[in-house]
């Protein structure tokens, strides 16, 4: 088994790099110096076999990973989807959430959690996931500083298993998907929940809410989907503090990575390297009493075998200056 990622050493530029166990083999010997994860994967079918014949060699040469930075394994990233709304807990804990949150609301908790469980059966029974464009700039690596920007102070976690597309897919069907993929990462989608909506304006401002840089930290290496038997087997868990917040099985999602990568391939055209998120299990700061994220909490991140995320919460480093909360910002 080995990963595929994109690393740092202090004095050095970014390079490719294969990992293996808990080593690191710089990519640049064998690719060229030029070489990075971007043209690794839009050759991907050919250079999956090179790769395989340089993990299976004597990696007499390669580098302890913890001695390096890994940043987002994929650089240049190409385009970048996230599926929402697609855990069947974590849906109905949202639905469940907005609806006690109303002032007005007077049904029981009980007919809360019937009109939830209802709604998740209807989305799963829609045949269409929910997926939107997000902005490869707020990608960070899986060991960078979160800094948590204002305006909004309800910053909120959601660990998400991830697949990086391989080959070129348009209006591909959901038998063939799983062809399209190269494999597997983790990325976290920090989104800050007091912005989502704004005041009499009914729509979802997900730009505010997740696109901010650092808000996605990625990685720390892409494993080839070949390791992965069975992704619906793997294991989402979160920790802040050292204390859990998300710990929940793949099987819980509605429209699995087939379904996702087969729907985004109707609406515009995949290419390799591009990122697919795959939606957030439940355990998010809503179900944790409103715990959000503070200046100096650290959150890591696991899925089954594809390596682990620790990152540190900074706070924002602008003061917003503007009455209307977000236009001139200056240091603080």
């Amino acid at each position: 088994m080995f990963g595929v990622g994109t690393f740092l050493a202090d004095g050095d530029e970014p390079f490719p790099g294969l990992v293996v166990a808990d080593a690191v083999v710089d990519l640049r010997g064998y690719f060229g110096p030029e070489a990075n994860t971007g043209a690794l994967f839009a050759d991907w079918d050919a250079n999956l076999e090179r790769l395989r014949e340089i993990a299976s060699g004597d990696l007499v040469a390669s580098i302890p990973l913890e001695s390096l930075r890994p940043l987002p394994p994929v650089q240049p990233l190409g385009q970048f989807f996230c599926a929402g709304a697609n855990y069947r807990k974590h849906l109905t804990e949202m639905v469940f959430s907005m609806a006690r949150n109303d002032p007005q609301e007077t049904r029981s908790d009980d007919g809360l959690r019937a009109e939830a469980a209802e709604f998740v059966k209807q989305r799963a029974e829609s045949g269409m996931p929910f997926v939107f464009s997000a902005q490869p700039s707020a990608i960070s690596g899986a060991q960078d500083d979160i800094v948590l920007w204002g305006p909004g102070t309800q910053h909120d976690w959601e660990l998400e298993l991830a697949v990086v597309i391989g080959r070129p897919a348009r209006h591909v069907s959901v038998d063939e998907a799983m062809d399209y993929v190269a494999g597997y990462t983790m990325s976290n989608d920090i989104s800050t929940r007091d912005v989502m909506y704004r005041t009499n304006f009914p729509m979802t401002d997900f730009l505010m809410t997740k696109g901010r840089p650092t808000f996605f930290p990625t990685g720390p290496y892409v494993v080839p989907k070949e390791f992965v038997e069975d992704y619906r087997t793997m294991r989402v868990t979160l920790k802040v503090n050292g204390e859990v917040m998300q710990d929940e099985g793949v099987d819980d999602i509605i429209y699995g990575v087939e379904e996702i990568v087969a729907y985004t391939s109707t609406v515009t055209d995949l290419y390799p390297g591009d990122l697919v998120l795959t939606g957030s299990p439940a355990g998010n700061a809503g179900h944790h009493g409103n715990r959000w994220l503070r200046s100096g909490d650290v959150v890591e991140g696991e899925i089954t075998g594809l390596g682990v995320q620790r990152n540190l919460c900074v706070a924002d480093p602008f003061t917003v200056t503007a009455d209307h909360g977000y236009g001139h910002r200056e240091k603080t």
